[in-house]
C-alpha cells in the first residue's frame, strides 16, 4: 500500500516509454509464431484446408520468402528509427526539449515500431521450422499455414510503413503539437474541477510548530502524490499534514516535502509508509501538473517570438490554447476548488496560479511584438467578459500592464 505512487510513476513512465508497446508485440509475435506452428502440425484435423495453389511452395520457396520477409522488414525498422530521431530532434531543437516525451508517447510511432518488429520476430520463428527433406531421414516440411500469415503479416507492414510516413510529419506540425498540448490542459482542468467539485474549505492547520519534517530520499522532481493515501494515514494517526513542496518542486534530501503534527511520536513504518505516498523522478511531467503543460506552450511561445525565428502566428496559435484552457478554468461549473481533504493542506491550482503560469510569463516576449501584443489584448478582454466575477481582477491587471507598456 505504501509503494502506490512509486506504481503510479512506474506506470506513468511505461506510458511514456517508446520500448514497452513495441516489446509486448514483439512477445505477441513469438505466441503467434507458436500457435501456428501448432496449426501447421494438426492441419489435418482442421475443419477446412488451404487452396492447392497456397500448398505447392516447396521448402526452398518457403525459407526465401521468410528470409526476404526478415531483412527487408528488418531494413525498412532502420529507416523508421532514423525517421524518428529526425523528427524528435527537430521538435526537441525548435520548440524545446520537454517536448520529447510527448513524441515518445505518441501511440501511432510505438505501434508502428512494433508491428515491424513482430513481423520480423515472427519470420525468424517460422523460418527455423523450415525443413527440406534432403538430409538422411529428415522428411520435408513446409509450414504452410504459419507462411500464410507472415505474407499476410507484410502486407500489414507495407500499409504501416505508408501511415507512418504520412504520420511523422504530422507529428512536428507546430499547430498539432501546440493542439495536442492545449487539449490535454483543457482536459487536465476540467478533470480537477469534476474531482472537486463538492469540495468545502481547507483545513486549519494546529498553531504551533510541527512535530515532524519529512524529507525525499533522493534529489529530484516530484512527480505523483497519492493524496488519498496520504489523508486516510493522517486520519487513522490523528495527523494533521501540509504538503510544503508542491508537485513538479524540486526538493533534495534535505528539502521538507510534509510537516506534520502529531500527538505522538512517528514509528519508522509509518515514516515509510509517508515517504511512500509520493514519488520523485529525473524530470518534470505533467501528471497532477497542469501548469507543466501550460509551461510548454510558453516556451514555444517564447521560441517563436526569439529573433531568429521570429513567427508571431505560431505564438497566437499557442496562446489562443492558453486563452481556451483559462475558459475553462474560469467557466466550467464552479471552478478550481481546494480538495479539501480533512486534515491534508497543500497549494492546490487555483485560477490565478494557473493564470501566472500563461500570460505573465509571455510579457517579456509579447512586448516588442506589435501582432501578437494586439492579439493577447483581444484575447484578455474577451476573458474578462467570460469569467467569473472573482477572477476578473487578475486579468485585468494583466490588461493594464500590456497597454501601459504599448
Amino acid at each position: 500500500m505504501g509503494k502506490r505512487a512509486y506504481l503510479f510513476k512506474l506506470l506513468q513512465d511505461i506510458r511514456a516509454s517508446y520500448w514497452f508497446l513495441p516489446m509486448v508485440l514483439v512477445c505477441l509475435g513469438l505466441i503467434l509464431a507458436t500457435f501456428m506452428g501448432w496449426v501447421d502440425r494438426h492441419a489435418t484435423t482442421l475443419p477446412f484446408s488451404l487452396p492447392p495453389s497456397l500448398l505447392d511452395t516447396q521448402a526452398d520457396g518457403a525459407r526465401s520468402t521468410l528470409a526476404v520477409i526478415a531483412q527487408s522488414i528488418i531494413g525498412v525498422t532502420g529507416v523508421m528509427f532514423s525517421m524518428t530521431l529526425v523528427a524528435v530532434s527537430f521538435a526537441s531543437g525548435n520548440f524545446g526539449p520537454r517536448l520529447i516525451g510527448n513524441f515518445m508517447r505518441d501511440r501511432g510511432n510505438q505501434l508502428s515500431l512494433g508491428i515491424l518488429i513482430a513481423t520480423f520476430v515472427y519470420a525468424l520463428a517460422v523460418l527455423r521450422t523450415v525443413q527440406d527433406g534432403n538430409d538422411g531421414d529428415v522428411v520435408q516440411y513446409v509450414p504452410h499455414f504459419s507462411l500464410l500469415v507472415a505474407l499476410l503479416l507484410t502486407l500489414v507492414c507495407i500499409f504501416t510503413l505508408i501511415y507512418f510516413v504520412h504520420h511523422v510529419p504530422e507529428t512536428i506540425n507546430v499547430s498539432r503539437i501546440s493542439a495536442g498540448i492545449g487539449t490535454s490542459l483543457e482536459l487536465q482542468v476540467r478533470q480537477l474541477i469534476d474531482a472537486h467539485e463538492d469540495a468545502q474549505s481547507a483545513p486549519e492547520m494546529p498553531e504551533r510548530d510541527p512535530n515532524e519534517f519529512i524529507s525525499s530520499k533522493i534529489s529530484g522532481y516530484i512527480q505523483t502524490v497519492n493524496f488519498g493515501q496520504l489523508n486516510s494515514l493522517a486520519e487513522n494517526n490523528e495527523w494533521y499534514i501540509e504538503m510544503v513542496s508542491s508537485i513538479g518542486a524540486f526538493v533534495t534530501c534535505e528539502t521538507p516535502v510534509f510537516k506534520i503534527w502529531s500527538q505522538d511520536p512517528i514509528s519508522s513504518e509509518a515514516r515509510s509508509q509517508l515517504h511512500g505516498c509520493f514519488a520523485v523522478g529525473a524530470s518534470r511531467t505533467e501528471n497532477q501538473n497542469p501548469t507543466f503543460l501550460a509551461e510548454q506552450l510558453v516556451e514555444m511561445v517564447a521560441r517563436a517570438l526569439s529573433p531568429g525565428v521570429n513567427d508571431p502566428y505560431t505564438a497566437i496559435d499557442c496562446l489562443n490554447r492558453l486563452s481556451a484552457a483559462l475558459m475553462v478554468a474560469g467557466t466550467y461549473k464552479q471552478g478550481l476548488k481546494n480538495p479539501a481533504y480533512e486534515r491534508i493542506a497543500f497549494s492546490y491550482l487555483t485560477f490565478d496560479r494557473l493564470f501566472a503560469a500563461t500570460f505573465p510569463l509571455c510579457r517579456q516576449y509579447i512586448k516588442p511584438d506589435a501582432i501578437t501584443l494586439e492579439h493577447v489584448l483581444s484575447l484578455l478582454r474577451a476573458l474578462v467578459v467570460h469569467v467569473r466575477e472573482e477572477n476578473r481582477p487578475r486579468i485585468q491587471d494583466e490588461i493594464d500592464i500590456l497597454t501601459s507598456a504599448s
